[in-house]
């Protein structure tokens, strides 16, 4: 990464869709080569965040650049350095994978588009297959074709719209693997994703919920800067001993076969391990980001339930 390059540079931005806010007062700035993914729940604010980020979507307030261009009145300078890959797959399923590619380096009007076709296939390993309907394709190769139709035209900023939904975990590997190949040549990408431990393969991360950037920063200085204490809880009738904790306790996960138990106050929770240590086994463990996004979900909604009273 270059760290010392701004891709992009926003402040203040804000939007709303009939009178509704959809984002509110982000600020950001990204760097050259980062992968920066946003999470949050449906109907956060992550992809108009990062339309607006990268001028595809006009904000109602504030400014900032992206690509050195200005984001408010160099939109259409900005759209022909980013490669888009939309959540739902949107390539003609009647065409090959090379019928697809062939015609997207036509609306862009390319040069040696037999090359250009070629070298997008062959890197995303799709050669094998150049020949086969889209629409009989699995998921997972769905996605590699959508991504070489994102970056056929060489783009230098990479916007992704849930990914990998769908796609299985073999799959998801090898996509994360070449968005990180794309870093180390300086393409810069914006994710919105679900999945936690693609969230832990970024750069950096923005946490939105209702269209505020609750947290922001690397994986680490967010577990850090959380101030949560975390406790793995193991043994027999967890569902059980789960409702009991919640209403003793900050936070309450059920992870499978055993409980994150967190808190921001150690010294309480030993009170309450002293009291549950008979049939249970506690553990204190590292507290991992997905940890750290409920946390905020749950001080979030406890901070509206409180405006509204």
């Amino acid at each position: 990464m270059e760290e010392d390059v701004k891709v992009i540079d926003v402040t203040g931005l804000g939007k709303s869709f009939d009178d509704k806010p959809a984002v509110i007062d982000v600020s950001l700035t990204v760097r050259r080569g980062e992968i920066f993914g946003f999470l949050g729940p449906n109907g956060s604010g992550k992809t108009t965040t990062i339309r607006m980020l990268c001028g595809l979507l006009t904000p109602d307030t504030g400014s900032g650049t992206c690509l050195d261009y200005d984001i408010l009145t160099q939109s259409d300078d900005i759209k022909r350095h980013v490669g888009y890959m939309p959540q739902r797959f949107s390539l003609y399923e009647d065409l090959s994978i090379e019928e697809n590619l062939t015609f997207i380096a036509t609306i862009y009007g390319m040069d040696n588009i037999h090359e250009v076709v070629r070298e997008a296939i062959e890197d995303l390993g799709l050669w094998h297959r150049r020949r086969q309907l889209a629409g009989q394709l699995s998921g997972g190769w769905k996605q590699r074709l959508a991504l070489a139709g994102a970056l056929l035209h060489k783009p230098l900023l990479l916007l992704l719209d849930e990914p990998t939904a769908g796609v299985d975990p073999k799959a998801r590997r090898d996509f994360w693997d070449h968005i990180h190949l794309l870093s180390t040549k300086g393409i810069t990408t914006l994710v919105s994703t679900h999945y936690m431990d693609e969230a832990e393969r970024c750069h950096y991360l923005a946490y939105i919920l209702d269209g505020r950037i609750q947290v922001s920063g690397t994986g680490d200085y967010i577990i850090k800067t959380s101030a949560l204490f975390t406790w793995e809880v193991s043994g027999k009738h967890l569902e059980d001993l789960a409702q009991k904790l919640r209403k003793e306790v900050e936070q309450v996960i059920i992870y499978g076969q055993v409980l994150h138990v967190s808190s921001k106050d150690p010294k309480y929770i030993e009170t309450i391990i002293s009291k549950y240590s008979q049939h249970y086994t506690w553990r204190k463990i590292a507290t991992n980001l997905e940890d750290v996004f409920v946390n905020l979900a749950y001080h979030e909604e406890e901070r509206k339930i409180s405006a509204n009273e």
